[in-house]
């Protein structure tokens, strides 16, 4: 049977059943010869049997089968067939056969003779180890109590040899035996055998053929197949022949990106050295270099050919790029690119079909016409939104760009989808744009956007012991918050939500300090604007340490409290990316005999009061925690009133300054703590902050991330000098569990924490980081991306001591894990190549990060 199925190229399954179709009409023939059976005949089902069985019972085969008694049945026929059919689709069985039994008139009783398959009772895998071997379990369909058919062996054999194979392991060898299991009935071990042999590796890639294209220029085009080299210790040489072939089409690309056309490989041979290596050859035909020549765009009404070739960026005489040229009429790898066809289908013309057509090619110069279809204009029509199910569709329906009745707009179908995705309330990766009815006649295009929702809240509880004592943190953190639910108790599932707002509730709390802190954001204030609201409290008590009972000296303590209030206005000029911020805020500082050499006083108060205003440009997309593309700017300066100007006071002699003793009720020479207690009781500063980040999409999903920073604290007054608060302190995770003057840490790993600063903290200081990141896992339950970076930076006392190129060098590697339940965790191992006290070959070595709750 084997035999014949495969000389007339049928499969085996089939090819029973057709034999077994043809079996039956003979039986049942020559029943006819000695029962009285009748060809054609309509028969009545008297009884049906069922021989062979052993793992199931006779009444299930019957009612699978379709037969009942007292069916009536032509023979032979159709119906027979269909029963073959349907019993060997169950997969359960390795033969198969039908037979009538006994004819009497017009009745018939059929018998079903079945072979069961065996069941697989246990398996072993020997020849990896354990970790592949739970990883081959999970991949494949081994498990106890499945029906061991020929196909599923052969399929798992050839599974395990493409596995390893693209592992690089080209010799691989798998052995599958079966022995029967004493245990059982019809029950089968398998035994499974890999040799995976040793990984095959590249030894050399020859090209012939290429007189105009350097050997080495081509071999670089080879991303995925590399000759072994023990330098190169970031990518393999192994051989996966997938890779490999899409390394040929790379290779034609390049040929035709540098102008020969009619470039193509002629053959490529693979020679086994040894068991260990191979090598390639690969035989070209450049052909000839070309050049372009007419470009003529046909078909075209809306736009004009001038707008069209200065999309198009190409020229006559320019060399010959049929990849270029087809990126330029549309390019796959961008959905926001520079290219014809996006210019026409964001001007609402989605119908439309652009293609480049080679009408000539005369010696070395080719012309093209750009024929265009340019089609109906099309409208958004019906725009919907599924899978929310917590946020309200109001929260959804005013980030949507896409309006119903407007000019369709592909830009605006892709920036709908980031809008969506920077909520983050959805799982960015999956936001799903699903064109439902377009409609090319009326013109009209219905869109639902797929979205997933996520974990909008956090909670953060942490205990430790640190700083002499025990330290408790609870922090609550609500991303989509619905402050109009509050007092509805059947809103709280557990919180109200759904309305796209901010809340957050910060304790921490130790025998040496507390801080409270108290946040609110409303993102559209009065819900027709993209105007956020915020407003934020906080209050910090630090107690003095007693260093004779080792506790806290309460009546020894320093308090701050504050408040801010803030609007941020999404901008249309330049564009709609732009944002700009401003806020008032406040802060009271209050010591009481708090002797710490932290300040130059400690006793008194001080005042801030301050308004901050920030223009910042964020285009990145689509995720926040793992932005693919796309840049971050962000400029501010926070000010206070001068009140030096105000004043009158002469600080270049404030001892002696008439006013300045009034103020202090007529003392005579003061000492110098009283002088700065008075200076700073009304913080006197500005601060100018940039900060710029750009992510590129380098390969597949390797992202480089390029950041540079910038911040200097000034005086409005030189006399009266820089304030001891609001300082930049450098190094380390930048992470502080409280700041008692209004520092901002700053990070630069490699080194420890606030070390590249003087203990007074420095009023300038510059930062550049470059970071190549790749993802484990974006999912909604964990986001994991592992990183490498390079920073540089420090801090710096006064311009006079700035300079960029004397930075604090550093890199390292680490992994970041987003949950939406607790927020943003890490770990960075940096190296710092200096040292922070300008020390001669005393690099600071390796210092380990741990990141909580910092930004991605």
């Amino acid at each position: 049977m084997e035999k014949l199925a495969n000389k007339f190229k049928i499969k085996k399954k089939y090819f029973k059943i057709l034999f077994l179709i043809i079996f039956i009409n003979i039986n049942l023939i020559c029943s006819a010869q000695t029962d009285g059976y009748i060809a054609g005949k309509e028969y009545i089902i008297d009884s049906i049997s069922v021989k062979g069985l052993k793992s199931y019972n006779d009444q299930t085969v019957i009612s699978y089968s379709g037969l009942t008694i007292g069916q009536k049945l032509f023979l032979p026929g159709e119906e027979t067939g269909n029963v073959l059919k349907k019993l060997w689709s169950l997969d359960l069985f390795s033969d198969i056969n039908f037979y009538a039994t006994k004819i009497d008139g017009d009745k018939i009783s059929l018998e079903i003779e079945i072979k069961e398959l065996p069941t697989l009772s246990n398996f072993e895998i020997f020849g990896i180890k354990k970790s592949k071997r739970e990883k081959i379990i999970d991949e494949t369909d081994l498990k106890e109590g499945k029906k061991l058919s020929e196909s599923f062996l052969t399929n798992t054999k050839n599974y395990l040899i493409n596995k390893f194979q693209k592992e690089g392991f080209l010799n691989t060898k798998v052995y599958l035996n079966t022995k029967k299991d004493t245990l059982g009935d019809n029950t089968l071990k398998l035994l499974i055998n890999i040799d995976r042999g040793v990984r095959v590796k590249v030894k050399s890639i020859k090209f012939i053929g290429n007189n105009e294209v350097k050997s080495s220029k081509i071999r670089k085009k080879l991303k995925n197949t590399k000759i072994k080299n023990p330098v190169r210790f970031w990518k393999k040489s192994k051989f996966i022949e997938s890779d490999y072939l899409e390394d040929l089409e790379k290779v034609v690309d390049y040929f035709k990106e540098k102008g020969f056309r009619d470039a193509r490989i002629i053959s490529d041979t693979i020679i086994n050295t040894n068991k260990k290596n191979l090598e390639i050859e690969i035989k070209l035909e450049e052909g000839n270099k070309y050049i372009f020549g007419d470009l003529k765009f046909i078909g075209n009404s809306a736009f004009n050919s001038t707008q069209l070739k200065t999309v198009l960026g190409i020229n006559k005489g320019d060399i010959y790029n049929g990849v270029l040229l087809k990126k330029r009429i549309a390019d796959q790898t961008k959905p926001d690119g520079q290219d014809i066809t996006n210019l026409y289908q964001n001007n609402g013309y989605l119908f439309s079909n652009i293609n480049a057509v080679e009408v000539s090619a005369k010696n070395d110069t080719i012309d093209f016409e750009i024929r265009i279809n340019e089609g109906k204009l099309a409208n958004f029509n019906k725009i919907s939104v599924k899978g929310n199910e917590r946020t309200n569709d109001h929260v959804i329906y005013r980030e949507l760009r896409t309006k119903p009745g407007e000019l369709y707009s592909k830009d605006k179908v892709v920036r709908t989808v980031r809008e969506l995705g920077q909520l983050g309330f959805f799982d960015a990766e999956n936001i799903n744009p699903d064109f439902k009815d377009v409609n090319p006649n009326v013109g009209t295009v219905d869109i639902e956007f797929g979205l997933e929702e996520t974990s909008g809240s956090q909670i953060e509880l942490q205990g430790g012991y640190g700083g002499g004592g025990f330290i408790g943190t609870l922090g609550l953190s609500f991303n989509n918050f619905s402050m109009k639910d509050i007092f509805n108790k059947y809103a709280y599932k557990p919180i109200p939500a759904g309305d796209g707002q901010s809340l957050a509730l910060r304790l921490q709390a130790s025998q040496f300090y507390s801080t409270y802190s108290f946040s609110f954001a409303e993102p559209w204030l009065g819900g027709r604007q993209p105007v956020q609201f915020s407003t934020s409290l906080s209050r910090t008590t630090q107690y003095r340490y007693d260093y004779f009972t080792g506790r806290a000296d309460k009546s020894q303590f320093f308090e701050i409290s504050s408040i801010s209030i803030g609007m941020a206005k999404r901008l249309q000029i330049p564009d709609d990316y732009f944002t700009l911020s401003q806020t008032l805020s406040y802060q009271y500082y209050n010591l009481n005999n708090y002797y710490t050499g932290l300040f130059t006083f400690g006793d008194g108060t001080s005042n801030n009061i301050a308004y901050t205003i920030s223009l910042s440009r964020n285009n990145t997309y689509t995720n926040p925690i793992f932005p693919v593309g796309g840049s971050n700017f962000l400029i501010s300066a926070k000010l206070t009133p001068p009140y030096s100007l105000i004043s009158g006071v002469d600080y270049n002699n404030l001892g002696n300054d008439r006013k300045f003793q009034k103020i202090i009720n007529g003392v005579a020479s003061p000492d110098q703590a009283k002088i700065d207690q008075e200076k700073f009781r009304w913080l006197e500063f500005y601060k100018i902050k940039f900060l710029g980040e750009w992510y590129t999409t380098l390969i597949n999903k390797l992202v480089l991330k390029t950041k540079t920073e910038f911040g200097f604290l000034g005086a409005y007054n030189n006399d009266r000098g820089n304030i001891p608060f609001e300082r930049f302190y450098l190094g380390g995770d930048g992470m502080m569990n409280y700041s008692l003057d209004g520092r901002e840490n700053i990070s630069l790993r490699g080194y420890e924490n606030q070390s590249l600063s003087t203990n007074n903290g420095s009023v300038l200081y510059n930062k550049f980081t470059m970071e190549l990141r790749y993802p484990i896992s974006l999912k909604p339950a964990a986001s994991i991306f592992a990183l490498s970076f390079l920073e540089s930076g420090n801090g710096y006392n006064s311009f006079k001591e700035f300079n960029p190129f004397n930075s604090k060098r550093s890199a390292g590697f680490g992994v970041r894990i987003f949950m939406p339940a607790f927020g943003l965790l890490g770990i960075d191992f940096g190296y710092g190549f200096d040292n922070p006290n300008n020390l001669i070959n005393s690099p600071n070595g390796w210092e380990t990060h741990f990141i909580i709750g910092q930004q991605f």
